[in-house]
C-alpha cells in the first residue's frame, strides 16, 4: 500500500466521521425544532384552558414566564446548533476536496504506470519484430 492509499484511507475515514457529525447536528436542530413546535403546542392548550376557568386563569402567569423562558434557551441552543452545522458543512466540504485531491493523485499515479508498462510492452514487441525481421533478411541471403 503507498503513502498515497494510505492518506486516502485516513482522509476517507476523517469524511465519515465529519458526515456523522453533520448528521448528528440535524438530529440536534430537527429535535430542538420539534421541541419548540410542542411548547408552542402546550402553551396555546394551556391559554385555552386559562380562558374557560378562572384558577387556570391565575396559574397562567407564571406559566407563561416558565414559557417564555424556555423558548429562549431552545432559541439560544437552536441557534448554536445551526452554527455549529453550518462550521461542520465547511469542514465535511475541506475533506472531500482533501479525499478527492488524493483519489485524483493516484488515478493519475495509476494512468502513468499502466502508460508506462504499455511503452515498455511495445519497445520489447518492436525488439523482437526487428529481431524477426534481421533473422529472416539474414536468411533470404
Amino acid at each position: 500500500m503507498s503513502a498515497v492509499d494510505s492518506l486516502i484511507r485516513l482522509h476517507r475515514w476523517q469524511l465519515d466521521e465529519q458526515r456523522r457529525r453533520v448528521a448528528e447536528l440535524e438530529q440536534l436542530i430537527a429535535k430542538l425544532q420539534a421541541e419548540m413546535q410542542r411548547l408552542d403546542s402546550e402553551q396555546a392548550a394551556e391559554q385555552t384552558a386559562a380562558a374557560k376557568s378562572p384558577e387556570a386563569a391565575f396559574a397562567y402567569g407564571s406559566y407563561a414566564g416558565a414559557v417564555i423562558d424556555r423558548r429562549q434557551k431552545l432559541a439560544r441552543s437552536l441557534a448554536e446548533a445551526e452554527q455549529k452545522t453550518a462550521e461542520a458543512r465547511e469542514a465535511l466540504a475541506e475533506v472531500f476536496q482533501e479525499v478527492k485531491r488524493y483519489e485524483i493523485a493516484a488515478a493519475k499515479r495509476i494512468l502513468h504506470q499502466r502508460l508506462q508498462d504499455d511503452r515498455v510492452q511495445q519497445n520489447d514487441m518492436d525488439e523482437m519484430a526487428i529481431e524477426i525481421h534481421r533473422r529472416t533478411g539474414q536468411d533470404a541471403s
